[in-house]
C-alpha cells in the first residue's frame, strides 16, 4: 500500500510527484500520522532497481493513433520522473504506485536482448518497425550502467531489423555509432522530445531529464552520425509551455532535426491527480488556468481516451495549435513525416556452427 498524503519535500527532492498515491487496484491506502513521539526524519527516497526475466520481448498493439504495431520496453518505471508521463498508470499492474514508486522503484530486464533474438529467429516472424521508448524511456539514467538498450540495438542491427526510438535521454549519444550504421541502410530513426527551452520549467516538470540544451545537442550528435531525427514538442502544456512551440521547432531544425511532431498534454487515470497536485504546488498562480485549458482540450474532462483526438485535443485552442504547428513547419523546413524504414533487408544471422550459404 502507498501513502496518499504529500511526502515531505526533504524526502522527495529531485522527484516530481508529491505523493505515493495508492493505485486503482488497491482497496486500502495508508497515511502517515504524527503520533507525537520523537523520531528521526526519514531519509530521501532513493532509486531502487529490481531485475525481471521477461518471457517475451515484443509487445503488440492495435491502436490507430500510433504508426506501429509492435514495441518493446527494457525498463518498467522511469527515473526521469516526468510529472505528465502517460506511462505512470502502468506501474499499477505491478502493485506499485504511479506516483513516487514509478520514479524510484524501477525494474530492468537485462535478458531482453536474448529474448528478442529468439523471437526474431522464429520461422513465422514477419518484420515491421519495432518502436522503443513508447512507454518508459530506454535511455533513462540506469541505462548508463545496465547497457540493455545498446545490446538490443546490436541484436536489431545483426538481424537488419528496422527500429524507431523515442527518448529524452542524452545517453543515446553513446549509441550513435550503431544507429548511424543502421540509418545508412534505412533501418533506424530517432525522436527526441523537447517540452520546453526553459531549464527551470524543465527541472520542475521532468526533474531527472537532461536539460533542453543537452537534448538539442543530442539531436546534433545523432544528425551528424546520419540518423534521421524528429524533434517532438511533446507534450504541449497549455498556459505553461504552449508559447514555446515555434522556438522549439526552430532550434530543433538548427540542431539537425529533419521532421517534427506535437502532442497535447493528456492525463489518463492516476496521472490526473498527480499532475493537479503538482501544478497547484509549483504554479499556484496559474494552476486553475492550466487545468481549465486541459479540460477544454478534452471535452470538459481531464482526459478523453477516444481514438483520433486523445493526442490532438479538440476545440478552439487545439485548432489554433495545429495551425501554428503547420506554419512553423513551413518556416523551418521540417517535415511531418520521415521516409518509411526498410523491412526487406531482414535476415536471421547465422549462429556458431550453422552451415554458411555459398551465395
Amino acid at each position: 500500500m502507498s501513502e496518499s498524503l504529500p511526502i515531505p519535500e526533504s524526502r522527495r527532492r529531485g522527484r516530481a510527484a508529491l505523493t505515493n498515491a495508492t493505485n486503482r487496484y488497491e482497496r486500502l491506502a495508508t497515511e502517515a500520522v504524527d503520533d507525537g513521539w520523537e523520531r528521526e526524519e526519514l531519509p530521501p527516497l532513493r532509486t531502487e532497481l529490481s531485475i525481471e526475466r521477461p518471457r517475451r520481448a515484443i509487445t503488440r498493439n492495435t491502436s490507430p493513433d500510433v504508426g506501429f504495431d509492435r514495441s518493446l520496453n527494457p525498463y518498467r518505471g522511469c527515473e526521469h520522473g516526468c510529472i505528465y508521463c502517460f506511462a505512470r498508470p502502468s506501474h499499477a499492474y505491478l502493485g506499485l504506485s504511479p506516483g513516487l514508486d514509478f520514479e524510484t522503484r524501477l525494474i530492468a530486464r537485462p535478458e531482453m536482448p536474448e529474448v528478442l533474438g529468439r523471437e526474431l529467429s522464429k520461422p513465422g516472424y514477419r518484420p515491421a518497425v519495432i518502436a522503443i521508448g513508447t512507454n518508459t524511456d530506454p535511455y533513462q539514467p540506469v541505462e548508463r550502467d545496465q547497457g540493455i538498450m545498446r545490446r538490443i540495438l546490436e541484436v536489431l542491427r545483426d538481424f537488419r531489423h528496422p527500429v524507431s526510438v523515442v527518448t529524452k535521454g542524452a545517453i543515446i549519444e553513446r549509441d550513435a555509432d550503431i544507429l548511424g550504421e543502421m540509418a545508412a541502410e534505412g533501418l533506424a530513426r530517432v525522436g527526441i522530445s523537447v517540452t520546453t527551452l526553459d531549464p527551470r520549467t524543465s527541472r520542475a516538470m521532468e526533474p531527472r531529464v537532461p536539460g533542453p540544451a543537452r537534448r538539442l545537442r543530442a539531436i546534433r550528435v545523432l544528425a551528424e552520425a546520419g540518423v534521421p531525427v524528429r524533434v517532438m514538442v511533446s507534450p504541449v502544456v497549455p498556459a505553461l509551455t504552449d508559447h514555446e512551440m515555434e522556438a522549439i521547432l526552430e532550434q530543433g531544425a538548427e540542431a539537425g532535426a529533419v521532421a517534427a511532431s506535437s502532442i497535447v498534454l493528456r492525463l489518463p487515470r492516476e496521472v490526473s491527480g498527480l499532475f493537479r497536485d503538482w501544478v497547484a504546488e509549483t504554479y499556484p498562480d496559474r494552476a486553475e488556468r492550466i487545468i481549465g485549458r486541459v479540460r477544454e482540450l478534452h471535452g470538459g474532462r481531464d482526459y478523453d481516451p477516444a481514438f483520433g483526438q486523445r493526442m490532438t485535443g479538440q476545440g478552439v485552442w487545439a485548432d489554433l495549435m495545429r495551425k501554428r504547428f503547420k506554419v512553423a513547419l513551413a518556416r523551418t523546413g521540417l517535415s511531418e513525416d520521415l521516409p518509411p524504414l526498410r523491412t526487406d533487408l531482414f535476415r536471421v544471422p547465422p549462429r556458431p556452427g550453422d552451415q554458411l550459404s555459398l551465395f
